[in-house]
């Protein structure tokens, strides 16, 4: 694909679907497991992995009556954006016209970092262009690209080498996108797994988020085109802390207003591993703090179907109930955007 001149992006157009992805009392559904993420999930709620059982299981989830009165969009792993409902349409064209935007993640997982086990480059860049012209023709009107970061405090992790390094691609992977006609969901998360407190997680993730927005000024990529993912300030799942929801929200947007661009229309926050209620506790704390120059909502991935997943098994007779747990998990997520019980 030939790169375009900055002037030549609709920026208007980006910034629209933008609004739509944050539009109020929405939020974004993550389901864009890897074939090897969504095989462990089937397998662990006792249900046979195969192609088919993926796209039943999106189905289930996708055709969920009224869902879209609280889902704006859906980001999907390729297999699933390939994928077509039963009756032969495509997911993005189903997707699209029940109102929702078909979304496509790009990023083709991690590589090691340089001289270190436990750090990690996230890959993809190569080819994207054109991955992203098919995917535009394809229907899919944003994407998104993750870049992973570790804390362990005694090893000195995260490094600011694999910080920057990971932050010059997500403005890569920026870029691209706009002159894709692509929105990119720029994503640095900052993992919850180890024994870390409340002060490491929010330092490793001012570090991430202030090198992403200087790589993504230094690339051209215009915010207002953009929307950010990422964690929410939380102790380690070994940490001997236990933080209240409110003092998640209040380190969380403190940092957010630190760090992030006015501009920016959005910020959705992966659940990254906490359960359905404790991620909508955390949103709604931080929708109670007052006016904040952005939109803060969600993009769950497990938070959202977790519930659901259990309700199916992987059974057609529970196709019914399981849709009823997914849209009532999507209705509270709506209410913690709003700021409500």
């Amino acid at each position: 694909m030939v790169s375009v001149d900055r002037e030549d992006i609709n920026m208007s157009a980006l910034a629209e679907i933008a609004q739509r992805l944050v539009a109020p009392r929405k939020g974004i559904l993550a389901a864009d497991e890897s074939t090897n993420s969504i095989k462990k999930r089937l397998e662990k709620a006792g249900i046979e992995d195969s192609v088919e059982n993926h796209r039943l299981y999106r189905q289930m989830l996708f055709t969920t009556p009224e869902i879209e009165k609280y889902i704006s969009g859906v980001i999907m792993f390729d297999e699933t954006f390939r994928q077509s409902t039963g009756e032969g349409e495509p997911f993005p064209d189903y997707l699209s016209r029940r109102g929702m935007v078909p979304g496509i993640k790009v990023d083709q997982g991690k590589d090691s970092f340089p001289g270190s086990e436990r750090e990690f480059l996230t890959k993809g860049l190569e080819g994207l262009p054109e991955r992203l012209k098919e995917y535009y023709e394809m229907g899919a009107r944003f994407a998104k690209w993750r870049a992973l970061f570790v804390i362990d405090e005694e090893a000195g992790l995260p490094t600011q080498e694999a910080i920057d390094q990971n932050a010059d691609r997500l403005a890569g992977y920026g870029l691209m996108c706009q002159e894709a006609g692509i929105l990119p969901i720029v994503e640095p998360e900052v993992l919850m797994e180890g024994k870390h407190g409340m002060d490491a997680s929010r330092n490793a993730t001012y570090r991430a988020q202030k090198a992403v927005f200087i790589a993504l000024s230094k690339h051209g990529v215009d915010f207002s085109g953009m929307l950010l993912k990422t964690n929410m300030v939380h102790e380690g799942t070994g940490s001997n802390e236990d933080r209240t929801p409110e003092e998640i929200a209040r380190h969380t947007v403190k940092l957010l207003l630190e760090t992030v661009p006015e501009e920016i229309p959005g910020i959705v926050f992966l659940s990254g591993g906490l359960s359905p209620r404790e991620a909508e506790d955390n949103l709604r704390e931080m929708n109670q703090l007052g006016e904040l120059p952005w939109e803060l909502t969600f993009s769950y991935g497990r938070a959202l179907q977790q519930e659901a997943l259990k309700a199916w098994g992987g059974k057609a007779e529970n196709v019914e109930v399981a849709q009823k747990t997914f849209l009532e998990t999507a209705k509270r997520d709506s209410m913690a955007a709003e700021g409500h019980e």
